[in-house]
Formats: C-alpha cells, structure tokens, sequence
C-alpha cells in the first residue's frame, strides 16, 4: 500500500464505509481471495467474510493481523472501525432524535403516555403511527387540528395549542363511545330550565349528565393536560349529537356551572357545528384580550342562566361594598342557586376579590365525574378504536 493510497484512505472515514470496502480493494489489488487473505491471517473464511461484508468489527486482534498483512499500524485500522460505527450510530442515532423532537413538539406525547392515550413503544415508526392514528391525521407535516369547534379556555382563540388539540381529540374519542337520543333545538330550553332545578346544591350536579343525554347532548369529563388551560368544548358528531367536553379544572361549583351554561349557550347556537368561536379566561377572571365580541356576549349569556342580570345589579345596587356571608347567603337562597354560583359572578364582575368568601365554593368534581363519563382522576376510559 503506497504512501498516496495511504493519505487518501485515511481521509475516507468520514464517508459511511465500513472498513471492510478498503480491506477487500487492498485483496483484490494484491490478486488475494478472501480464503488466501483468512490464511494468511490465520483465522476463519467467515470471520473475514462477515469483517469485508461490516456485519463484524474489527479487534484490536484483528486489527494487528491487517497492518502487518497490509504494511500499515493497526491504529489506523481500528481508526478506521471507530469511525465507521460512529457514524453508523450518528445518521440512526440523529434521525431518530429529529423525529422524535418533531412528534414531541406537536403533541404531549409523554402525557398522553401516561395517560394511556398512546400506547409506549421505542420503535419511532410506531409511535408515529399510533399519534397520526390518535389525531386523526395522515402525516405529521404539519400541526394537528381538530375540527370546527367553540372552546373556552385562556389561551388566543385563533388557534389550539398542542396540548389543546390533544384533549379535544381524546374528548371526540369519548363521545364516539357514548350513546344519547337525538338532539333537537326544541328541547334547549327545557333541560336548561331542567338544569337550573339543579343549582342550589353541589350534590345535584350529578343529575346533569343523565338531562343532558335524554335531550340529545353528551357531556363528559376530560382531565386537563398539563397547560393546556382549556376548560371546555363544544363540537358536534352530526347534526344531532352535540358534545360538551368539560375539563373540571377548578374544582369549584360555580366554575362548573358557568362553564356548563356557556357551553351549552354555544349548543343552542350551532357553534361548531359549521363554525368555530373560542377563548376566554377563567382561571382568575381576567378578560382575555384575543376574546371576540361574540364569545363576550355567550359568557354573558351564560351567566344570566344561572342570575337573572337584573337580579345581581339589584342586589349589586343594594349591598355593594359591604358585602357579607349572611347577604350572600340570603340573596341566594332567595333565587334558588347556591352561594358559590353568586360568589362567582360577584368576583367576576370586579365587585370582590378572588379570595373573598372562599368557603362559599363547594367542590363538586366527585360528584360530577362519578356520573359523567370521565377520563382522569383515576377513572380510567380503556383504549378506544374508531
């Protein structure tokens, strides 16, 4: 092996070449058979087959018996080896990793994981497949949406975030599940009116779920993904099976309520059913600036279904500031809702802070979860097909 061909072999390994291409032109150069060349080695024909083919690396022991072969170090040989494996492990190691970060970054893969929403599995191809399957997509090019829909949640309305779109799919997979009469908008009013019998105390909210299948709407409970921020969603299966996805993410009575009501104000007018409105905040009662005069006007709405607006501007009028448990109390007892739901429009309406009369926000999760049907909190929905 001259001294040219020496510098310019060792400027190769760079190129995806196992060692074995150099050692059978080296043979081949000398008019050597991969039997005289595993003579004169003095090990097996296979051994060397299998090195020439890069189905076996090269020893240190191996590599001794090469350069005194071929007149070169047995350093360079296993130079040669070393670069060769890495690179093998750099191109599966780096495209694996690609896409592994480009599947994390359009889902919570992890969570959902956990969650048992997605089945784990190390081969990258499947995971991809089961998340494609998951979201409903035929490839991961782009972002998963979900389709036409009114969600209230405080992030920007114009578009869902990752976590977002997860949660909504994995709602429509519960829905899917779920039998209810056929929905007509005749019969809004009378389980809203139904509902409102319910208000007075936390332990009724177990009745929703049962009203609202009889009049043709499907509630359940989905836990929130970790910020997601989500709290709830209106989608249709057909023109007559609408979809109240709530996420409980507040466990608190008038949280529950109002978003029930709200979702319910988008039900009775189609939202999603051809359309998509969104966005709202509800975690501190800010308002979110990317809320549309149109969801502005369904929060109001919702809020009025459960206190007349006259009825709280006239107890505003009266009371405010001085404002009391034994008002409180006496104001709702006297409209037939419970002292949170009055709480919460107080505080959402700026007239007390949110941690004034605290104690008046019964939870009512336990209650709701065990009647609806739920994926979270230790209710576990099995795997779903399509």
């Amino acid at each position: 092996m001259d001294e040219e061909r020496t510098v310019n072999i060792q400027h190769i390994p760079a190129e995806v070449f196992p060692p074995g291409e150099f050692i059978r032109e080296e043979i081949e150069e000398r008019g050597w058979t991969q039997e005289d060349f595993a003579e004169i080695l003095g090990r097996p024909v296979r051994l060397v087959n299998e090195i020439i083919m890069g189905k076996r690396g090269i020893t240190p022991e191996t590599a001794n018996g090469i350069a005194a072969a071929f007149g070169t170090s047995a350093q360079f040989w296993m130079n040669l080896e070393s670069m060769y494996r890495l690179s093998l492990a750099r191109t599966r190691d780096i495209n694996t990793v690609e896409r592994r970060a480009r599947l994390y970054s359009l889902g919570p893969i992890k969570e959902m994981i956990k969650r048992h929403w997605l089945e784990p599995s190390e081969n990258i191809n499947i995971l991809e497949r089961r998340f494609m399957e998951f979201v409903q997509a035929d490839t991961l090019d782009n972002a998963p949406t979900f389709y036409a829909h009114a969600a209230r949640k405080s992030t920007p309305y114009h578009t869902n975030t990752p976590a977002q779109t997860a949660w909504l799919h994995r709602a429509r997979q519960l829905a899917e599940a779920m039998k209810a009469n056929s929905y007509s908008p005749d019969s809004h009013s009378a389980v809203v009116k139904e509902l409102h019998n319910l208000i007075s105390e936390p332990e009724e909210t177990r009745h929703a779920p049962r009203l609202l299948a009889d009049a043709g709407i499907r509630l359940l409970v989905v836990e929130p993904l970790r910020g997601s921020r989500i709290d709830g969603a209106c989608f249709w299966l057909s023109d007559d099976a609408p979809v109240v996805a709530i996420s409980m993410r507040f466990d608190r009575i008038d949280y529950f309520w109002h978003t029930l009501m709200h979702e319910l104000e988008h039900v009775n007018n189609q939202d999603g059913l051809s359309n998509a409105n969104a966005s709202i905040d509800t975690d501190r009662g800010e308002r979110s600036p990317n809320q549309t005069e149109y969801e502005r006007q369904v929060e109001s709405r919702a809020a009025t279904m459960l206190i007349a607006k006259e009825e709280l501007e006239d107890f505003i009028g009266r009371v405010s500031p001085l404002y009391s448990y034994k008002a409180i109390k006496g104001f709702a007892s006297r409209i037939g809702v419970h002292p949170g739901i009055v709480v919460g429009q107080l505080q959402h309406n700026d007239e007390i802070g949110f941690s004034n009369f605290r104690k008046t926000l019964a939870p009512v999760r336990d209650f709701v979860t065990g009647a609806a049907l739920t994926d979270g909190w230790g209710h576990y929905v099995p795997q779903l097909t399509r």
